[in-house]
């Protein structure tokens, strides 16, 4: 189920800030060489988490789910100069070509890649996160929260993709289908947080801790 119209979308992304030509140099590998492209982030939804970045002040950030590393560009990017991002990823081969592009970036210092299960990646991070993001596998998405929420600063903000699942939040079937039904449900009743789930791409909730 599309979000938007196409057409809408490509004017929205015309009238965004310009992006670096890193960018579509790894949205275009990632569409030749890797099965399901599509898990990478868009232009739009990259620019906002840059956005979200800076407007949170963020030094730590933390993101869940790594693919190909255009979302940890773009988070990367809107981190000041001594900020850091860790992103967990299990995939070693997408991986991979994060980490070439995470070296190619003249902003690419600022992210320390680590592979393996997130939630054990997560459990060894002791210090204050700022900023995350969440973008991995759906039936462990109230275990990141879970995991992320206690570590996050009063006013930090996390972030969660794919809440709106092309729509089959609607009439949910898979396994996938209920774990996003219920991770927004878990959302919505936390009050630890308050959020808003928006129409950007495939929706997406931000969440700032009280």
């Amino acid at each position: 189920m599309p979000m938007i119209d196409p057409n809408l979308e490509a004017y929205a992304v015309a009238h965004t800030s310009r992006l670096d030509p890193i960018y579509e140099r790894l949205r275009e590998e990632t569409y030749a060489t890797v099965k399901w492209p599509g898990m990478q982030v868009g232009p739009m939804e990259g620019r906002l988490l840059n956005l979200l970045a800076r407007l949170t002040g963020a030094k730590l950030a933390v993101e869940v789910g790594t693919f190909t590393g255009y979302s940890a560009l773009s988070i990367a990017e809107g981190l000041p100069e001594d900020g850091r991002l860790i992103t967990c990823d299990i995939n070693p081969s997408t991986n991979e070509i994060a980490r070439r592009y995470f070296k190619d970036a003249p902003w690419g210092h600022k992210i320390e890649a680590r592979l393996g299960p997130a939630l054990a990646t997560l459990k060894q991070i002791d210090s204050t996160v700022d900023f995350a993001f969440i973008d991995a596998d759906k039936t462990n998405y109230v275990n990141y929260w879970e995991a992320l929420v206690p570590k996050l600063r009063p006013g930090g903000l996390i972030v969660a993709d794919n809440v709106l699942w092309s729509g089959r939040v609607l009439s949910p079937g898979s396994e996938d289908d209920h774990a996003i039904v219920n991770f927004n449900k878990h959302v919505a009743a936390d009050s630890r947080v308050e959020h808003v789930m928006l129409t950007v791409r495939d929706g997406m909730t931000l969440a700032r801790k009280r």
